[in-house]
């Protein structure tokens, strides 16, 4: 009776968030094509977000995940143009499949759903997250911590379909930030990110929270390596996939360069700063001059819409007064900041930041990216592991640890890149295989998972398999251990029709003694 009651209550539910939808969409100048295809993109996450929560576990509410996708269509898009590839239209759009204009609230796109749910996600981001003291990082660190949830706002739509679930590399937009970001929402959790990229009270510094809580849960040392190697991969994904930031950064390496060079020398650097301060002095005197002086203000007027294209000509003489306001505290400002630098303990300071930028702006050098950009990939993993097993470490029930073992079996089955998952990756293999151990046989302690053998290498060699899975829910799991000649091979059923035969490895010199299961027995896995 409770099951019945149920699929009401979730067909009400379902037909409301059509209305919600179908009532932003009538505000909207779209095309029909483009309404029907971000209401089916809304009943295609209805049916399979079931399914994403159970496998993922930390997550959003589906009605918090919905809703979400409302309100940025409703706020941050006013146009969604669909084009079909091939067309005159598409032109526009080049080698890509999509374009944001964040400014316009405005997506083109292809009729192709993963893609416009993915524009919907960007459109919405601001583009800095991270505090401007942060330099260069709160650039790059902010697009890779945005792009990887982008990517993840997808993934209901993409890997589920309301019965199965299935992750294909090149339908991904970006493995490496994709498998960064569920690094860190495995480590942090859901909640600390989201809240983090949709923060809209900048006085809280997220990139100071952010740390803190990685120190918190896993020490000081293993903090810093994990931030430290996140800052040098965001910088070369940013130059990966955007050329523009390379030329950009080169040009700021010259800058911070040339001002190294200057502070070499004590004397030199007094003189170069005692310049720049008489030049801002005079800046600030031509200013007054001219605000006092009407005749100063009109010529000054006159001069500067000369060098103006129309669209940016001053309208009026007392808009210029507040122009010339608005510079005048700029120039006090950085006279202030000049000022300060002549004092000894804010020289060192700022010494010291000047090395810390060029230490980043080096990176840019990097002769070959890809490789580069795997080998910190593996760096990240490894620490990753070694924080999650002190994660586990502190895993006391059933209820925690059949969490830890559906968190982990994703983690094992995220693509690490277009070719393989991350439990094919030989760098980190006897990482992940300590984790695995580990979970069994704390599986074993808190009777969450029978044995199956009176050794645990042997239940290792078994039970390692369900952490490559792809049934949905593991607690209907169900498994049998066949002989076929002399191999041996794991039958995995579940209650959805989900059926998977696996070659057992190392088995051959296995004793029936040492078995505490009979051959062709089929058991439940999991004792929830």
């Amino acid at each position: 009776m409770q099951k019945k009651a149920d699929k009401i209550l979730e067909k009400i539910v379902k037909k409301n968030y059509n209305n919600e939808l179908e009532e932003v969409l009538e505000k909207k100048l779209f095309a029909e094509n483009t309404k029907s295809n971000l209401l089916s993109i809304l009943y295609k996450i209805e049916t399979a977000y079931k399914d994403y929560e159970k496998v993922k576990q930390d997550v959003e509410t589906k009605e918090e995940f919905i809703e979400k996708i409302i309100k940025n269509i409703k706020n941050n898009c006013d146009t969604i143009k669909l084009i079909r590839p091939n067309s005159e239209e598409s032109k526009i759009l080049g080698n890509k499949t999509f374009l944001v204009e964040k400014k316009l609230k405005k997506i083109i796109c292809y009729p192709i759903e993963r893609k416009i749910l993915y524009c919907i996600a960007k459109i919405s981001k601001k583009d800095k997250i991270i505090k401007d003291k942060y330099f260069l990082i709160n650039k790059t660190l902010s697009d890779l911590i945005n792009a990887g949830n982008n990517i993840n706002t997808v993934e209901p739509l993409r890997d589920f379909n309301g019965y199965s679930w299935t992750t294909i590399s090149s339908e991904i937009e970006s493995v490496s930030h994709n498998l960064i970001y569920q690094n860190l929402r495995i480590l942090l959790g859901n909640k600390l990110l989201n809240n983090w990229i949709t923060n809209e009270e900048y006085i809280i510094d997220y990139m100071e929270l952010f740390q803190n809580k990685l120190e918190e849960k896993y020490g000081k040392e293993n903090k810093s390596i994990l931030v430290e190697n996140l800052k040098i991969i965001s910088i070369l994904l940013d130059i990966k996939y955007d050329p523009k930031v390379k030329k950009r950064m080169l040009e700021t390496k010259r800058k911070v360069e040339n001002e190294l060079d200057y502070i070499k020398d004590n004397k030199e650097f007094i003189q170069n700063i005692t310049d720049k301060k008489l030049e801002i002095t005079k800046q600030i005197k031509q200013i007054d001059e001219t605000i006092n002086n009407k005749d100063l203000l009109q010529k000054e007027y006159v001069r500067r819409n000369q060098e103006l294209e129309l669209e940016e000509k001053i309208f009026s003489i007392r808009i210029l007064a507040k122009m010339l306001e608005k510079e005048r505290e700029e120039y006090i400002n950085k006279l202030e900041k000049l000022n300060e630098l002549l004092k000894p303990k804010k020289f060192v300071k700022y010494k010291r930041e000047l090395k810390e930028k060029y230490k980043y702006l080096k990176i840019v050098e990097t002769k070959d990216i890809e490789k580069e950009i795997n080998k910190l990939l593996i760096k990240i993993q490894k620490e990753f592991l070694k924080c999650y097993k002190i994660k586990l470490e502190k895993v006391k029930t059933k209820h925690e640890l059949l969490k830890i073992i559906y968190e982990f079996r994703y983690y094992n089955l995220l693509p690490f890149d277009y070719e393989k998952s991350i439990y094919q990756v030989q760098e980190i293999e006897k990482e992940v295989q300590e984790i695995t151990k580990e979970i069994i046989l704390k599986s074993h302690e808190l009777k969450l998972i029978d044995k199956i053998s009176k050794k645990e290498d042997i239940d290792y060699i078994i039970i390692k398999n369900l952490f490559t899975l792809r049934t949905i829910s593991l607690e209907e799991l169900y498994i049998k251990i066949t002989k076929e000649k002399d191999k041996y091979y794991l039958q995995v059923f579940d209650e959805n029709a989900y059926e998977e035969k696996i070659e057992i490895e190392n088995m051959e010199n296995i004793n029936k003694k040492d078995m505490e299961i009979k051959i062709n027995k089929k058991i439940k896995l999991i004792n929830n």
